[in-house]
Order: C-alpha cells, then structure tokens, then sequence
C-alpha cells in the first residue's frame, strides 16, 4: 500500500517540475504545441515552439540541488529516445521545414521556491 502512495507522490512532483517548465517557457515567448507526446518510441516531456524553432525539451527535476544537476541525468540512451519520438511526432504532424532544438529544462525544489534552468540545444539528433 505504502508503494501505491510513493507512486502518486512521484507523479505528482514529476507533474509540478513539468508544469513550472512550461510555465517558465511559456514567460519566455514560447508556445506550447504538445505535452507528455507518447508513442512507441518513448515519450516527449514537452514540445514548444518560438519563431522557427521547434523545441522538443526533457524535464528533469531533483528535490534539492545536493543531489546535484538534474540535466546531467539525461543519458545518450535517453537522448536516442528522445529523438526517435521527436522524429514520431514530426511524421504524424506533418512538420517540415523547421529548425529543430534538444533542450533540457532542470527544476530543483517544489513549489515557489523550485529554480528553473533553461539549457538550449543540450543535445542534438546525432544518432
């Protein structure tokens, strides 16, 4: 039983990191065109676009900052993940002609007092 509620408690927080991403984004001029994309391939935290750029951006979070950076945390596997879903995701939406970024946006805390860190092209598509 005690596993059921660490579970909703962890999705919970994951949603708040993930919600203060967008938020942050979104105060930044971005517009946000998906989130939590799913397909066979994995999953897409967010997709955000400004301008001519489409951002496919991994949300990482850590409840304090001495369990260091969370955008280290984003292994070459997951990249490959990340990629593979973006490449999904620009099939079924038609998308072309589009400069594309890999971000990583780190959330460290909860709540208000969360700090938001914003890493442009963290990666790229490099396969």
């Amino acid at each position: 039983m005690e596993r059921e509620g660490a579970k909703v408690e962890r999705k919970q927080w994951g949603d708040e990191g993930e919600e203060a991403a967008v938020c942050f984004l979104v105060s930044q001029g971005y517009r946000i065109r998906a989130r939590n994309y799913a397909c066979r391939h994995g999953e897409l935290d967010v997709v955000a676009e400004r301008g001519d750029v489409l951002c496919f951006v991994e949300v990482r979070m850590r409840s304090t900052a001495a369990w260091g950076d969370p955008s280290q945390t984003v292994s070459f596997a997951k990249q490959r993940r990340v990629v593979k879903t973006a490449l999904h995701y620009l099939g079924t939406h038609g998308v072309r002609d589009r400069m594309l970024r890999f971000d990583v946006i780190s959330v460290v805390g909860r709540g208000e007092r969360a700090t938001v860190e914003h890493l442009p092209g963290a990666f790229d598509a490099g396969m």
